[in-house]
């Protein structure tokens, strides 16, 4: 999956981007936290359990 399309995706579900680092960036909805590679092509299974970690939570208001 290319990351745009996952940090497209992420953001619909609420979520955005915290910090970069050098490796990851991290990725929040206020509470919970998920770091996603820095790369342009991010494995497949690694982008759907990314994907699912932010479905299963949804931003706090």
């Amino acid at each position: 999956m290319k990351k745009r399309d996952l940090e497209k995706e992420l953001i619909s579900l609420g979520w955005w981007l915290k910090r970069e680092g050098g490796n990851h960036e991290i990725w929040t909805n206020g509470e919970d936290s998920e770091p996603v590679p820095r790369h342009r092509e991010i494995q497949e299974n690694l982008a759907k359990k990314i994907i699912q970690v932010a479905k299963n939570n949804p931003p706090k208001k």
